[in-house]
């Protein structure tokens, strides 16, 4: 099972959670993109998708989405491992001009791929929530996309250069703009030359939470169809699975020095008050309306012809979750 290193996921790591009855689980700490360091390996969806590398795997919620409406062999459990509000990962050049987001409209923007997920996400936002459409903006794309994609014709967009990096491109103000689920140093450390598009991003995801009522998905935990062929009750025991690391990394807040942050604990308590007691459910109805939403956004951005049932995304033994 490949994870990457979330406080959620450490008692996996830790081996303080007894897997399902039956089973014997090995989680192994594989990240994504350009990671150095890590124990386990790096491109985790890419080694699940095209290598078959690990029989359970996190994995981008965008790509597998266009998996299933390709008919490919992989089936998936309401589990969801990463979430993030794409208000917080929105840079712009300080000279770019750019003061709110009706600004993006004719200015080029770098990203990771069109379909990494949180590049979908902040695409389908600035549309819904802010009429800024993603078809009015000139995209930079670092990195080839996960599933073979052709853009569509009228689609404005082109690979970075070569010799060039999309994070160091913004901040010497080639590119007007970045969205990034894990922005670099280069980017983060230059509040020189770069600055977040939302000047309060809390406030904005606080009241995103509001008018929706969820902590967007960004990933979800994939098998490969084989594998359930064999072990069609694996989907369903795997939610007990990871319901019980997370209870047990929720715990970990109880302690105030448990974490290096000061007032982590503060942060935690505001957190729930703020927004949710539990802003990470399982489960397919708990996760519905987020998914529905975020479906439409994958076909809007052209990546699939239409948008899909959310059922077709889980295998049947879960869809009364």
């Amino acid at each position: 099972m490949a994870l990457e290193r979330y406080d959620r996921h450490m008692p996996f790591h830790m081996g303080t959670v007894p897997p399902p009855d039956g089973y014997e689980i090995t989680p192994l700490e594989v990240a994504v993109g350009d990671t150095p360091g890590r124990r386990d390996g790096i491109d985790r969806h890419g080694r699940m998708y095209n290598d078959q590398a690990f029989d359970i795997g996190e994995f981008s919620l965008a790509s597998y989405i266009m998996m299933v409406a390709r008919g490919e062999p992989f089936t998936a459990t309401p589990i969801f491992p990463r979430r993030l509000f794409s208000h917080n990962h929105m840079f712009v050049n300080v000279e770019s001009g750019i003061e709110a987001p009706a600004d993006l409209i004719g200015k080029k923007v770098g990203i990771w791929s069109f379909q990494t997920t949180l590049c979908v996400l902040a695409k389908g936002d600035l549309k819904l929530s802010y009429s800024v459409p993603w078809e009015d903006i000139h995209w930079i794309r670092q990195h080839n996309e996960e599933l073979p994609w052709t853009p569509p014709k009228n689609l404005s967009i082109e690979d970075v250069p070569a010799g060039k990096d999309v994070p160091q491109m913004l901040v010497d103000g080639e590119i007007d703009a970045f969205f990034h689920p894990l922005p670099p140093p280069a980017v983060l450390a230059r509040t020189d030359r770069v600055r977040r598009l939302f000047a309060d991003p809390r406030h904005e995801a606080t009241s995103y939470f509001r008018r929706n009522g969820f902590f967007p998905i960004m990933h979800l935990l994939v098998f490969h169809q084989s594998l359930i062929d064999a072990e069609p009750e694996l989907p369903l025991k795997l939610i007990a699975y990871w319901e019980e690391a997370k209870r047990q990394a929720t715990l970990y807040y109880q302690d105030p020095g448990f974490s290096e942050l000061a007032f982590a604990r503060n942060e935690f308590e505001a957190q729930r008050d703020m927004l949710a007691s539990d802003l990470w459910p399982s489960g397919l109805e708990a996760n519905r309306k987020n998914l529905e939403q975020f479906i439409e956004y994958v076909a809007d951005q052209k990546l699939i012809d239409e948008p899909i049932p959310v059922e077709s995304l889980f295998h049947h033994s879960v869809l009364n979750t």
